[in-house]
């Protein structure tokens, strides 16, 4: 079987999450002391006990997401252990992605996303941003849009789905346009305009601490956001993780790289906003999405079948 993997990106976190896995298994119980160890503050117990508006902070969930996905990725190696074609993560989930292809250690990713989200929380705190799920269009009709209302192509998901990003007011004024002509534009709930230029304050000062840490070349290819391509030199890695905070997230070029090399595809991380994604793009493809330790053994169960 050709396996990619897919981990999750922010928004996907819920209470609760990775507590069973972390009662069930060592590895988890012990990756999880790791990173509350490392970011001196208990993250286990925010992912556990947390509620949904403590989750929601950029700075909580960017650390906890990327922790509880690495969880799920070794407990699932260590029930089921393969060798992966190829990862990919959506935007916070691409540190998790070139953790697990080694390009850098679980520690070093823990310290860029944590900074990573400290940082973006300040911008959202110093702008006044938004942003607005665009279906059933494409990116042809939503350019000159953004363009009138000074506007940031922010995701690029699957077929249909398209997520705008920019200053709250435009965002609002944008959607009725879109509501008026007949599309379906809904604003999202979140703290700022994540992958626009609103964001680009938060990459100048992350560029710095990029700047301090040695990535090394991936041993598994991961597709990047920025481009939606397999991206191989730490160089232009590093690259395209800045340029990802303020640039648009690429999802559906992404995993179409992915299903070039891959049969199936597993998703690693809370919730199940990938495998979603998926089926939009390529309904054909299986797809399991692994959080817990009733989803890790349902797929291993289907894999074994195979």
């Amino acid at each position: 079987m050709r396996i990619g993997l897919m981990f999750a990106g922010q928004g996907a976190q819920y209470p609760g999450m990775g507590k069973d896995l972390c009662t069930e298994y060592d590895c988890a119980k012990k990756l999880f002391s790791q990173a509350d160890e490392l970011l001196q503050r208990p993250l286990s117990d925010l992912c556990f006990n947390g509620d949904m508006e403590s989750l929601t902070s950029c700075a909580n969930c960017q650390p906890a997401i990327y922790t509880v996905s690495m969880v799920c990725w070794q407990v699932f190696q260590e029930r089921y252990p393969i060798a992966p074609q190829m990862a990919a993560g959506l935007s916070l989930g691409e540190y998790a992605a070139l953790a697990v292809a080694g390009t850098c250690d679980f520690a070093t990713g823990l310290a860029l996303v944590s900074r990573r989200g400290e940082l973006m929380d300040d911008a959202c705190q110093a702008t006044d941003g938004g942003m607005c799920a665009v279906l059933g269009t494409d990116i042809a009709v939503l350019q000159p849009i953004c363009q009138r209302y000074d506007l940031d192509i922010a995701n690029l998901n699957c077929p249909g789905q398209i997520i705008i990003s920019g200053k709250r007011e435009r965002i609002l004024a944008a959607a009725t346009e879109l509501q008026s002509a007949g599309l379906k534009a809904m604003p999202l709930s979140v703290a700022g305009a994540y992958h626009s230029r609103l964001m680009q304050a938060a990459a100048d000062k992350f560029a710095t601490v990029l700047a301090g840490v040695s990535l090394q070349a991936p041993v598994l290819p991961v597709a990047q956001n920025i481009c939606g391509t397999i991206v191989t030199a730490p160089a232009e890695i590093r690259h395209n993780l800045l340029t990802q905070i303020s640039g648009s997230v690429r999802w559906e070029d992404c995993v179409r790289t992915l299903l070039t090399g891959c049969d199936i595809l597993l998703e690693f991380g809370p919730g199940t906003v990938l495998a979603g994604l998926l089926r939009r793009i390529d309904r054909a493809v299986p797809v399991y999405s692994i959080n817990s330790c009733e989803t890790l053994d349902k797929a291993i169960t289907a894999l074994t079948k195979m």
